[in-house]
Order: structure tokens, then C-alpha cells, then sequence
């Protein structure tokens, strides 16, 4: 077992406060104390203890442990802790206590790689599990007596907002192609300055790899990366290299994205996506299609090409138009797309109809057509084509008149629809 003991003090901005805070939880002790055993080791590992010397919330608890996985479900269930073989495969079980799920994974070292898939051999040397993760400052330890393990430099990096592959760049890269994106990605939430020169480098030289991930993985590691607080300098950077060229099939609209991250209004991961990478209904099309998004993502991504294609036909939007592009849009995806639009010389939105859009999303309303097909079937419009004729012309009258839902307004349509349904 290691004693070699956590550096003191600790460099700013980290704090020894959250890792002794991560260390006292109810289902970390719970967990510690069910594992402990003569001549075997659990630590708290990686993003949790990362998370923690930054004094930042720590959501996902993970261990690593000595114990092989079966002991680890015995020594649990020995406990009263319910356990899960969520990874039994690869060595992971999840402990659940009082609702929370503790991931707890056996030491591993790599056998063979891939560029996609590893195979490993569970092992019991902390320092080599350490070596075979991706980044420094995902490889820290925390012991159950509260000491701090780094063995590959990781505290030094984190303090200096450095994200540095652990060993060769290249190396680290070929084992696992996916570390490409992650590389921006965490550079993007814990980075300060410029990316690392030679992770960098190795990213750029090892470009051709991203093809042979899948599309659902880039899809995930991406959107991440765009909800990070350096979403915007981390995408300039995959532009300028062509690495985004590759991850979208074409150009990004890198001042749109930076108006959707803002603080505020700090727009979600699909909002920031589209801003991005749509222009036309044709790229929301390609994008499904190259990234597997979800049925819900691309019609987000199509109604946010329709809703542009409409705005770029205006030269000014007035308070008096916005109601039928609520009627037609929506109020918060007509807010998220002029979010994005914000500067740019079309369309040029008037003070008072931001402030009707404002009132409006906040509000939740979104205006309905008040005429349906039962109201000239009961005026004595046959039932069919004349019917959806009649509707259609007495919308258009309504999104032109400013979408009107008062009675006399009601009479009104209703008489257009019923001329247009009659009409030889």
C-alpha cells in the first residue's frame, strides 16, 4: 500500500476541504467500511476526486478496489448494500446506498488496444490503473485514511488548468480513439490558456481515427464538450485544425455558437448544436444521419432551419409579427434562434417585439387557431378537401391579423373559410 502523503499545502485554487467533504459522505464510508479487508486497498478515483479538490459538486462517486468483483458483491450484500453487476465484464459493480449508486471497479491494466476496444486483466497496482487512464488529472486517488495518491502529476495540472495525456500523446490516442474529443473536452471545462502543444499535435496527427468511432459516441462526447465554460475557444480550436470539418462534414457558425453560450443565457447542449452547425433544413438532414441523432434532436435541428429560413426574409421583425411566429414556432425555440442571430444584419428585431417574445416565453402561451373542421361541417361544408381549404385560408388570415382569438375575430374567419370551402 502507498503512504506517500498528499502534498502540503495544496497549490491554489484547490482546497484539501472537498476531498475530506467527498471522503465523509454516508454512502462513501458505507462503501469503504464494507471493503475493507487485510491485504486489500479501495480508493475513491478519478472525476470525483477532481471535482473535489476543486470545491465542485461531486455528482458521480467512483472507487477502485483490490477486491475481484465477486468479493466485491459479496463483501456488499454482506453489508446490507444492494449490489448491481452493471459491469461485471470489466470488473464493475455499482453500490447503492440510500439511493445513490457508487460505480466500483476492480485495478485493471491493458492487455491489447484496439483504437476502440482494450482488453485488460484485473490487477492490484493503483499506480499502473493510474497509467492506463487518459488524462493526469483523471488519474488521482483518494484513500480511506483521506491521503491523496498522484503518480502522474495530476494536482500540479489541475491547479495549472493544464489537461496533459498521461504518457505519449499518440500512444494514449491510439488506445482509445475517443480520447481525441475528450481531450478538448476537458480542456474546455478545466483549461486555462492554450490546449497542451503535444496533445494537441497528437490529436491533429491522429484525425483519421475519428472515423473509426462510433457515431453515437462522437454524437455524445460532442455535445458535452459544447456545454463546457470553454465550449466556444475548444470549437475555434477543433475549426482552425480542420478536426471539426471531420466531426461535422462542414463549417461552423463559431459567432452564433458564442451567443448561445453566453452567461447569460447559457443555452442547452441542442440549442448550441444547431447555432453551430445549421443553416439549412438539408444540414439538420446530413446531421441525423452522420451523428445518429435522436428523433427529438433533429426535429429541434429542422425547426430551427425552418424558423431561420422565415427570419431571414425579414428585414425588421416588430412587436406586431410576433404572435404568429409564436403560433408557428414556438416562443422559446423563436428566443433561441434570435439568440444566435443577435448582431447579425437580418433580421433587425425591434425592443418591443423582444419584449413581447420575452413576455410570451415566460408567460408559456403559445396562440391557437380558434376555428376547427366541426365548424363548417356544421355550417354545411361537406366533410373533405374543401374543408382543409377552408382552414388553410382562414389561418393565413389569422397569422396575418396578428393571430386574433376574440369572438368577432372568431366570425371572421370563420366567414373566410367558409367562402374559400364554397367557392366553385
Amino acid at each position: 500500500m502507498s503512504a506517500d502523503p498528499a502534498p502540503s499545502p495544496l497549490p491554489p485554487p484547490l482546497t484539501a476541504d472537498g476531498p475530506a467533504r467527498l471522503l465523509a459522505r454516508e454512502g462513501v464510508q458505507a462503501c469503504l467500511a464494507a471493503l475493507d479487508a487485510p491485504g486489500e486497498e479501495t480508493r475513491l478515483v478519478g472525476g470525483c476526486v477532481r471535482d473535489a479538490l476543486l470545491g465542485a459538486t461531486v455528482s458521480d462517486i467512483d472507487l477502485a478496489t483490490t477486491h475481484p468483483p465477486g468479493a466485491v458483491i459479496e463483501r456488499a450484500r454482506a453489508a446490507g448494500i444492494k449490489a448491481v453487476p452493471t459491469g461485471i465484464e470489466h470488473g464493475t459493480v455499482t453500490l447503492v446506498v440510500a439511493g445513490e449508486p457508487h460505480e466500483v471497479t476492480t485495478l485493471r491494466e491493458d492487455v491489447e488496444t484496439d483504437g476502440r476496444h482494450a482488453v485488460v486483466r484485473f490487477g492490484r497496482d493503483f499506480a499502473r490503473d493510474a497509467e492506463r487512464r487518459d488524462f493526469t488529472i483523471n488519474a488521482l486517488s483518494l484513500d480511506a485514511r483521506g491521503r491523496l495518491h498522484d503518480t502522474t502529476g495530476g494536482v500540479a495540472d489541475l491547479a495549472a488548468g493544464r489537461v496533459r495525456f498521461i504518457g505519449d500523446a499518440a500512444t494514449r490516442l491510439r488506445e482509445d480513439a475517443l480520447r481525441l474529443l475528450r481531450f478538448f473536452r476537458f480542456h474546455a471545462r478545466y483549461g486555462r490558456g492554450a490546449p497542451d502543444a503535444d496533445g494537441l499535435a497528437a490529436a491533429i496527427a491522429a484525425r483519421d481515427s475519428l472515423d473509426r468511432l462510433s457515431r453515437e459516441r462522437v454524437r455524445a462526447e460532442f455535445l458535452k464538450l459544447l456545454l463546457a465554460p470553454r465550449a466556444v475557444e475548444a470549437v475555434a480550436t477543433l475549426s482552425e485544425t480542420g478536426l471539426l470539418l471531420r466531426i461535422l462534414g462542414g463549417v461552423g457558425e463559431l459567432g452564433r455558437l458564442a451567443r448561445c453560450a453566453a452567461d447569460p443565457p447559457r443555452l442547452d447542449a441542442i440549442a448550441r448544436f444547431a447555432a453551430l452547425a445549421v443553416r439549412t433544413s438539408e444540414d439538420a438532414d446530413r446531421l441525423q444521419a452522420s451523428l445518429r441523432l435522436s428523433r427529438a434532436e433533429h426535429a429541434r435541428l429542422a425547426d430551427y432551419a425552418a424558423t431561420l429560413a422565415v427570419l431571414h426574409d425579414r428585414p425588421v421583425i416588430e412587436a406586431e409579427a410576433v404572435p404568429a411566429l409564436v403560433a408557428t414556432h414556438g416562443a422559446g425555440p423563436l428566443r433561441e434562434l434570435l439568440i444566435a442571430l443577435a448582431g447579425e444584419p437580418r433580421p433587425r428585431v425591434t425592443p418591443a417585439a423582444h419584449a413581447a417574445l420575452d413576455r410570451m416565453a415566460e408567460a408559456g402561451t403559445r396562440p391557437t387557431f380558434p376555428v376547427a373542421g366541426a365548424d363548417l361541417v356544421a355550417r354545411g361544408v361537406p366533410p373533405g378537401r374543401a374543408v382543409g381549404l377552408g382552414l388553410k385560408a382562414a389561418r393565413e388570415l389569422w397569422l396575418a391579423s396578428g393571430c386574433p382569438d376574440d369572438a368577432e375575430a372568431r366570425e371572421r374567419l370563420i366567414a373566410r373559410a367558409l367562402e374559400v370551402a364554397e367557392a366553385p
